[in-house]
């Protein structure tokens, strides 16, 4: 068995062979919340949210983008006043689910109920979990 980071370093591994998923040009400028003050400083930061996002999909299922947002969340420090908890950027949590169902690892489940993972998607988490 493998820890949860090592599960997702595994599928980020596995999704970087994968045409269909690839960071877009303006990946390396952004931030992922309004909460962070800078863009992630991984090279490859793309690659390993898909695995993240895939990962939570695949234990949680069906999932929506808003749900993985709240997920993705964390707090913001506002100087004197208290913190506030901040979700995700949507933008990128609904371009990397879009990603994934192109590769055919997710799946709408239906209408306003998010995605769900495919054989496909499913058969890909469970082998390299071992």
């Amino acid at each position: 068995m493998t820890t949860a980071q090592e599960l997702t370093e595994k599928i980020a591994k596995a999704l970087k062979r994968n045409e269909n998923i690839k960071p877009p040009e303006w990946s390396i400028f952004v931030k992922t919340g309004v909460n962070k003050e800078r863009p992630p400083t991984q090279p490859d930061w793309w690659y390993l949210r898909c695995g993240a996002i895939l990962k939570k999909i695949y234990k949680n299922g069906p999932v929506g983008v808003n749900r993985l947002r709240s997920a993705f969340s964390s707090r913001k420090r506002r100087g004197h006043k208290p913190p506030h908890t901040y979700k995700a950027g949507g933008k990128i949590i609904r371009l990397m689910v879009q990603q994934l169902e192109n590769a055919g690892l997710v799946k709408k489940a239906g209408k306003r109920k998010g995605r769900v993972v495919t054989p496909k998607g499913q058969s890909l988490v469970d082998r390299l979990k071992r």
